[in-house]
């Protein structure tokens, strides 16, 4: 945290304290969590500790310093690529042999030897005039559907598929970069939003041999499908070209393959979630005759997985659980076992191992359900390393057998420090929310010096956007700010991953209301507590985590006095069409405006009673500055303080910190929050000064 002589936190109650802990908390726990690689003969195990290598002989259950380099394991390390700026994709691809490469210049795909010599022009006809291009994606597909390629391989190299996108009917937004120099710039980007038209897709192979390109119809059979086309990649043979395509509200997903050779596709798995939203990037698996693939799907509720053939041919179910399966781990062909983790703990964030028979048989849970795992798994399978922990339990790392009995205790963290620094552990806590039958999940972190027989102001850490959070849990040592005086919260509402598909649907068509309503129900909760002033909360967040923090001092100004709101998008029909319509349909009359317009920041700006500091970066090319100029002109309109900081040439960022702090600690500790007195009762009309 860097210091302004104009700081004012440094003046405020217990900085020192603040400034002092700060420094000693994220150290306070010598973490247990080892960083394991096997061997490839499954007789060794090597990691690091305390900065130096050892080498865990797992027969003889003997620890040594390692001695040679690396990992141990024989298996060669290949530098990753650097990767393209947000949004964007690679503009060069090699084929598996490194042999040959594909690059995109100017709008157009050019293929040549590695080293560039012998190009050739695939495509001529990408143009900017035209608003066509080849070889790259539009820049929603890589913000919204984490298209980072854009060409692809054969796996024999003899062939390439790429992309062609024509954004002719795609509105440009018009951004203006370098205000702090002397001259601007404009940045303009073909931007999608809500309800507008959508760039057209369109994929092609190239055979180098023929030099003939072949047109693969993504709009085959059904033409509302086709709409987003995606995770485009090779069958493991090379025979079929495969792809993801959805139609526009992105509630049917199919899995298609295609012929290189006469562009003729076919679908292979067909998803679909009419109610909602349809996963677009179900886990996809082939076994070694890269004929038959694990598929995950959600289509009894909660994620699962299923064993197909490459004919589309559902051979068997090989989990048909009420909780979520989460990755798959390994797949022994020779056992016929499948080794995967799933959300089967004691709460939804514990993850577990499991193992189970290729043909559904025998699942059995290998692990703690008390605590969440993280599995190295042996390649031979007979056993596995498993760093386990808790929100409030160190992590400890320990070697299993296959069953999961314990072998070997590998590593426990030293808490000696967290004890004496006197810290309290983050609690894990449960609240109801406002269906009256939900119980979701939260974390809150104490003071050191906590008393409960006082009263502390609490501050509500959000993002609580959909299929968002829901990570494993892990150990987590109090936030910092606390030693200011707060206490320091996360809930998850509906919405958030991990507790299966219709725990995310509560949210669709809704954004804005159902989860910011949920933010609002476990701060209403935690102030039953007698040590919680409900009459003293702050919200803070990033992104959806600023639109979240909006919307909760607007719709819910009984609850939340104070907020601070950084790049937040405040209506819908601003954001890009792939991520908006994806949660909320489309805005047109005869679908969701209405949830569009309950959504909106703006229908509320009239409610504001409390606090509100506001952020927005000039150069956000994301959540467009537009967002938070229009909410300030809906306050202004209707005659509302509030604060604002602006980012000059920066992107989608958060607020300065330490304004941050200030501006809570002045309003929830030094300022008691008092409502607006001249502020009328909201009656769908502005309040009156």
């Amino acid at each position: 945290m860097t210091a302004y002589a104009q700081d004012t936190l440094q003046t405020m109650p217990r900085y020192d304290r603040y400034e002092k802990l700060r420094r000693e908390i994220a150290g306070s726990v010598k973490r247990g969590n080892l960083v394991t690689d096997w061997s490839e003969d499954s007789k060794f195990i090597t990691y690091s500790r305390d900065g130096k290598r050892y080498r865990f002989d797992v027969e003889k259950g003997v620890e040594s310093e390692a001695t040679e380099d690396g990992s141990g394991s024989g298996r060669q390390a290949n530098r990753p690529r650097r990767n393209p700026e947000r949004g964007r994709q690679f503009d060069t691809a090699f084929s598996a042999d490194g042999k040959r490469k594909a690059v995109t210049r100017d709008r157009n795909v050019y293929v040549s030897d590695a080293a560039g010599r012998n190009e050739v022009a695939v495509t001529t006809d990408g143009s900017e005039k035209d608003r066509t291009k080849y070889g790259i994606a539009s820049w929603v597909y890589g913000e919204e559907l984490g298209v980072r390629e854009a060409m692809w391989w054969s796996p024999d190299g003899s062939k390439l598929a790429f992309y062609k996108f024509d954004e002719s009917k795609v509105k440009d937004y018009y951004l203006q970069y370098s205000q702090t120099k002397v001259q601007d710039t404009l940045d303009v980007e073909a931007y999608p939003k809500a309800g507008a038209p959508n760039p057209v897709v369109t994929l092609f192979v190239y055979d180098l041999a023929s030099k003939k390109t072949t047109t693969i119809d993504t709009r085959f059979d059904a033409p509302t499908m086709g709409e987003y086309v995606f995770d485009v990649r090779w069958s493991p043979d090379g025979k079929a070209l495969l792809f993801n395509r959805t139609n526009r509200k992105q509630n049917v997903l199919q899995l298609c393959a295609a012929d290189p050779e006469s562009g003729t596709p076919r679908v292979i798995v067909s998803e679909s979630q009419t109610q909602s939203w349809a996963e677009n990037h179900p886990a996809m698996q082939f076994l070694k005759d890269g004929h038959r693939f694990i598929w995950g799907s959600e289509r009894n509720g909660f994620d699962n997985l299923y064993l197909y053939d490459i004919d589309g041919k559902l051979l068997n179910n090989i989990t048909q659980h009420s909780f979520d399966v989460e990755r798959v781990v390994r797949v022994s062909e020779d056992e016929k076992t499948v080794w995967y983790t799933a959300r089967s703990g004691e709460n939804p964030y514990l993850m577990q191992l499991h193992r189970v028979g290729i043909d559904g048989r025998g699942d059995k849970r290998l692990t703690d359900p008390k605590l969440s795992h993280s599995i190295s798994l042996s390649p031979d399978t007979h056993r596995f390393v498993d760093v386990q922990q808790a929100v409030d339990v160190a992590p400890s790392t320990l070697l299993r057998d296959e069953d999961g009995k314990e072998i070997k205790t590998l590593a426990t963290s030293d808490t000696s420090k967290f004890d004496e620094l006197k810290l309290r552990k983050v609690e894990r806590f449960t609240f109801p929310v406002a269906d009256g039958k939900t119980q979701c999940y939260g974390t809150m972190s104490y003071p050191s010096d906590f008393d409960p027989a006082k009263k502390y102001p609490l501050i509500v850490s959000v993002y609580g956007g959909p299929e968002s959070s829901g990570g494993a849990e892990t150990f987590q040592t109090p936030n910092p700010i606390t030693e200011l005086g707060f206490l320091h919260v996360w809930l998850d509402g509906r919405g958030t991953n991990g507790r299966g598909k219709a725990f995310r649907d509560a949210v669709y068509g809704k954004l804005g209301v159902v989860e910011i309503d949920d933010q609002a129900a476990g701060v209403q909760e935690l102030a039953k507590r007698p040590y919680v002033d409900g009459k003293r909360v702050g919200i803070y967040g990033t992104s959806y985590g600023g639109y979240a923090s909006v919307m909760a001092i607007l719709r819910h100004p009984e609850t939340f006095q104070v907020a601070c709101a950084s790049s937040p998008v405040t209506d819908w029909l601003n954001y890009d069409s792939i991520y908006t319509e994806r949660f909320m349909g489309l805005p047109w009359e005869n679908e969701n405006k209405a949830g569009y317009d309950a959504g909106s920041a703006m229908t509320y700006a009239n409610k504001l009673a409390g606090k509100l500091m506001l952020y927005y970066g000039t150069a956000d090319n994301n959540v467009h500055p537009a967002n938070t100029i229009q909410l300030v002109q809906a306050l202004e309109t209707h005659g509302k303080r509030y604060d604002l900081q602006i980012g000059p040439d920066r992107g989608h960022t958060g607020m300065n910190s330490t304004r941050m702090w200030e501006y809570f600690v002045t309003h929830l500790i030094l300022n008691e929050p008092k409502t607006d007195a001249l502020a009328v009762v909201w009656k769908g009309r502005g309040a009156r000064r």
